[in-house]
């Protein structure tokens, strides 16, 4: 469930995911195959022409190599994906909270609670040590999928959704599973977002109650956009451990209104991963330094809490920094031997990721 202008390639290209990631899995696990272009002409079908088992231990992994390699190795022309089936039965929901630490550390409860999720994040699946269980898609275990919203956010989406959502830290919930197994993880859930605070749940199960919903979300990036008319947007992401996520979100949180930034944050939470959604005039220098060492500094901070300068945003420009302190240097020297070795005239966005 990535965005509306999403298409399957570039997904892959990326590593990322959508906001159904937790339950179903970022880009990575979910391709089996790709057919790529190298840089020298040749075609290279990455677990063999034709292939699609579910797994396999034959030679290196070609697929993961070229899942999020952002262009640099090879043109992906064609991607074979895993299908899961569709839930029997679904129920989504918004509750708000009095802090944006409350709405986390509820995503955080539910996920060591050992509820199967689905949405309730966006990039990759929760840490087996913290209890959290993303088994293989069943109709008969429930799951769910959950966004997390600032009240800047929440405020900037229902005005522009028109659905009136009030200024507050907000999580948005869909369950997935059997009938019966919806019912008994709702009134978990509820129970959880109570503990923690939350209020205003409504479950909506129609199709059309469901997608006016997560249509909001999906358009968080116009509705920031609209906080501040003729400023440009720059999107950030990173992604950190559950057990970090609240102390994390928080910290960042402050971070911003320190900075004196306008910078709503957005994230499916479940997986730990979160975004920051920049709005700044580009023409203003003194402010667009502020947004550049506001993004550095996040990226830092991820990685002093063991996590990641992107979950799936992609390193590009803008982190080539941050990845060599990620990585350090014996890692980013073999990333630049696998770029030499496949495209020694570098030729595939040259420049990009290291």
């Amino acid at each position: 469930d990535p965005g509306a202008d999403a298409s399957l390639c570039g997904m892959a290209a990326t590593g990322a995911s959508g906001t159904n990631a937790v339950r179903y899995g970022t880009m990575r696990p979910n391709v089996l195959n790709l057919r790529v272009v190298l840089p020298d002409g040749r075609l290279l079908h990455t677990a063999g022409p034709g292939r699609q088992p579910r797994k396999r231990a034959a030679g290196y992994d070609l697929t993961s190599l070229f899942v999020g390699s952002e262009g640099t190795l090879g043109f992906l022309t064609q991607a074979t994906l895993r299908l899961h089936p569709v839930p029997e039965a679904t129920a989504a929901t918004v509750a708000s909270f009095p802090s944006v630490g409350a709405a986390v550390a509820c995503t955080v409860q539910v996920l060591q609670a050992a509820v199967p999720v689905a949405r309730i994040g966006e990039c990759l699946r929760p840490e087996v040590g913290l209890g959290a269980q993303v088994p293989v898609v069943e109709l008969s275990a429930a799951s769910s999928r959950s966004e997390f919203l600032d009240e800047v956010m929440a405020d900037a989406c229902g005005r522009f959704s028109g659905m009136g959502l009030p200024a507050a830290a907000t999580l948005l919930l869909e369950l997935h599973g059997s009938r019966r197994s919806l019912a008994e993880q709702q009134l978990q859930t509820e129970e959880m977002v109570r503990e923690n605070g939350g209020s205003g749940l409504a479950w909506a199960e129609g199709l059309e109650e469901r997608e006016r919903l997560w249509s909001m979300r999906h358009n968080a990036w116009y509705a920031a956009l609209a906080l501040r008319p003729g400023c440009q947007g720059y999107s950030t992401d990173v992604c950190v451990p559950i057990s970090r996520l609240p102390d994390v979100v928080v910290e960042t949180k402050q971070d911003l209104q320190a900075s004196g930034l306008t910078g709503p944050m957005v994230g499916h939470v479940g997986d730990g991963n979160f975004h920051c959604l920049l709005i700044f005039n580009s023409q203003d220098p003194e402010e667009a330094q502020r947004v550049h060492a506001f993004t550095q500094r996040l990226g830092r901070r991820a990685l002093a809490a063991g996590g990641t300068c992107t979950g799936e945003h992609g390193v590009g420009l803008g982190k080539r920094i941050l990845l060599q302190e990620e990585l350090g240097q014996e890692g980013l020297d073999t990333l630049r031997s696998i770029k030499a070795a496949l495209d020694p005239h570098n030729l595939m966005n040259p420049g990009k990721v290291l």
